[in-house]
């Protein structure tokens, strides 16, 4: 007879890191102050191993004698998030959806599940936070469902095994991986040894019975113990909401995909009747955009192979204390530092004896080296208080001697400026023999900083 002894251990809530006694400092992620001890069971059964295989195989395969089918993927129905998987669901995956709470991973799901739905698919969406009807309620919204989605509002994974494999379903959501627990791990529901413990289990139903799996995981700012972060070396596929749940725009990212790109992004906006794609966003973030103001000017970024236009910000006032305030939104606070001294040392502007604040306009958050020249370019309108022609677009990566460098993807950048009805664009002299069929739009190279001056 099996024998448990109970003792505790200590998990780190960033990276899930095992240790046997409390440690200041995480050896995994150097995180601080992140240990948190939990009671767990050791089962001893005879030195006899517990079988859990992902393969109803035995044997090794020969690589050669796999055979791949033309739909290996399951569409969604929704272009944006089969975008950012890398073209729809892949049977037997397991796929994390993370986010804050109320930033719309349950709604995403629920559209999900009605298009695979309505398209014939069996579809098992488990519930350990809300009850049938209040389930109902949310989904009445989106439209009618038929008979081809089951609900299940279950937190034992012993049972919501067993009936994973008595319905047989193609695909199954868990909402939320945090609610779920199993009787082999004495410690609560929503600890890091359960979330890792429920996440194995759900691991191998994927693998073993070829079903995708959804889970959905919760994240707040303060790092609650078990956090998504745990699970992402588990799972197959790792999506993040972003933004504001407060605002309407939403970005769905692809953090980690062994089945696709992880640089695409998908659009989304809430609204009454649930999430809409937003298939242009580039029209929908330059909208509201102000007439003839010191400071705005429109750059180009790339999310994956999709560029995107933004409106910079830039406001530079004098400061009334000794030490200048450097704040950014939406762009690294050290990069637009790095650029503001390069604006002082090479142009000699007076920076140092200024406030400056950056944002991109609609939320959204660009790192992309290719943003520097549209910052450069808004802080000094901001400084000289001169607007910059509406119909330009800029960009291009700024280095530490005021030289513009090339970036990749010009040609589609410049595309992307031309159906949006942009007539110029400044960019990297170095770039201009990437781009072809320069009609209807004016293009103009610049080398360095001073040569930009003059189109403020």
């Amino acid at each position: 007879m099996a024998n448990s002894k109970r003792t505790t251990v200590f998990f780190c809530s960033e990276c899930g890191y095992e240790s046997a006694k409390w440690m200041g400092q995480c050896p995994g992620c150097k995180q601080w102050n992140t240990f948190v001890e939990e009671p767990v069971s050791k089962i001893s059964n005879g030195g006899k191993h517990i079988k859990g295989a992902v393969s109803s195989d035995h044997a090794p395969s020969k690589m050669s004698s796999i055979e791949l089918t033309e739909n290996e993927r399951i569409t969604t129905g929704i272009n944006e998030f089969d975008r950012v998987l890398g073209g729809g669901v892949v049977e037997g995956s397991l796929i994390l959806v993370g986010g804050d709470p109320g930033i719309g991973k349950s709604t995403i799901l629920l559209q999900v599940c009605k298009n695979l739905s309505d398209n014939g698919h069996k579809i098992l969406y488990v519930s350990g936070e809300e009850s049938l009807k209040q389930i109902k309620m949310r989904a009445m919204r989106i439209g009618s469902f038929n008979d081809n989605l089951l609900l299940f509002c279950e937190t034992d994974l012993d049972i919501i095994s067993t009936s994973i494999k008595n319905e047989k379903p193609e695909i199954v959501v868990i909402d939320s991986i945090q609610t779920m627990y199993s009787d082999s791990v004495s410690s609560a529901p929503g600890s890091v040894s359960q979330v890792r413990e429920a996440t194995s289990i759900l691991l191998t139903l994927a693998k073993s019975l070829n079903i995708a799996v959804f889970i959905v995981g919760h994240v707040t700012k303060e790092g609650t113990v078990a956090g998504p972060r745990v699970l992402e070396h588990m799972v197959d596929t790792v999506l993040y909401f972003e933004g504001d749940r407060f605002a309407s725009y939403r970005i769905l990212r692809g953090v980690k995909n062994r089945f696709g790109s992880t640089n695409e992004i998908g659009v989304f906006e809430m609204r009454s009747s649930g999430l809409c794609e937003v298939m242009n966003p580039s029209e929908y973030m330059l909208s509201g955009r102000p007439e003839d103001a010191p400071g705005s000017v429109v750059a180009c970024a790339m999310e994956g192979t999709r560029p995107i236009l933004l409106e910079i910000q830039a406001l530079v006032a004098r400061t009334s204390f000794g030490f200048p305030k450097r704040q950014a939104t939406g762009a690294d606070i050290n990069r637009f530092n790095l650029l503001m001294a390069v604006l002082e040392k090479r142009l000699s502007l007076k920076t140092s004896e200024c406030d400056a604040y950056v944002n991109v306009a609609g939320g959204m958050r660009m790192v992309e080296p290719a943003m520097d020249l549209g910052i450069v370019m808004a802080v000094i309108s901001s400084y000289r208080n001169k607007s910059i022609p509406r119909d330009i677009i800029v960009f291009g990566e700024v280095g530490l001697s005021g030289e513009v460098r090339s970036v990749s993807g010009a040609m589609l950048r410049v595309k992307e400026a031309k159906k949006l009805g942009f007539s110029s664009c400044i960019l990297p002299k170095s770039s201009l023999d990437q781009v072809e069929d320069t009609k209807d739009i004016k293009l103009i190279g610049v080398s360095n900083l001073s040569e930009v001056l003059k189109y403020i």
